[in-house]
């Protein structure tokens, strides 16, 4: 079975996220978290479609919201190391790769 696997910060980073948007409007942290499940789903089942985010990873935009998942495929599916918001530094989670 293929799974999805967050390395610690970038679980950090979506938890940190929900919250956010929790306290912006009750059930929108749900309605993000929901997002980046279907990304995560997408990058799943075309590990390949997502566009090249560095020389081995790629990354996925999240629907509705200004994020995108940064990824590398793994033998029994994906690792995530970033839910990235388009504003933040660029490649500052490089390091975690």
């Amino acid at each position: 079975m293929r799974k999805v696997k967050f390395i610690a910060p970038a679980r950090r980073e979506f938890l940190k996220e929900v919250g956010y948007y929790n306290e912006k409007k009750p059930g929108l942290g749900a309605e993000f978290a929901e997002e980046v499940e279907a990304a995560t789903a997408r990058a799943l089942a075309y590990p390949d479609a997502g566009s090249p985010a560095s020389k081995s990873t790629r990354r996925v935009l999240v629907n509705r919201f200004p994020f995108f998942i940064v990824y590398r495929t793994s033998p029994d599916g994906i690792v995530v190391f970033a839910v990235a918001n388009h504003s933040r530094l660029p490649e500052y989670w490089a390091s975690r790769v």
